[in-house]
């Protein structure tokens, strides 16, 4: 992987993050508002945040892993 492959990808990993963050936060404002919908509806959205945290785990891992690449040099 070239440099500006790896600060392009690290790049990413950072606004992947937030973006699924800000995603999470709204699931979770809908899934409240869902409630009048039904607890499928509600139950549904709300597994869509925490699957949304779940992804973030990993992409989390992901920087971090690609960030002590730097410090390993």
């Amino acid at each position: 992987m070239s440099n500006l492959e790896k600060q392009t990808l690290e790049i990413l990993l950072k606004y992947w993050v937030q973006h699924n963050r800000d995603h999470a936060v709204e699931f979770r404002k809908w899934a409240g508002k869902a409630k009048g919908f039904g607890v499928v509806v509600h139950d549904a959205v709300l597994e869509a945040a925490q699957q949304m945290d779940k992804a973030n785990e990993s992409l989390f891992r992901a920087l971090e892993s690609l960030k002590s690449q730097d410090i390993m040099r």
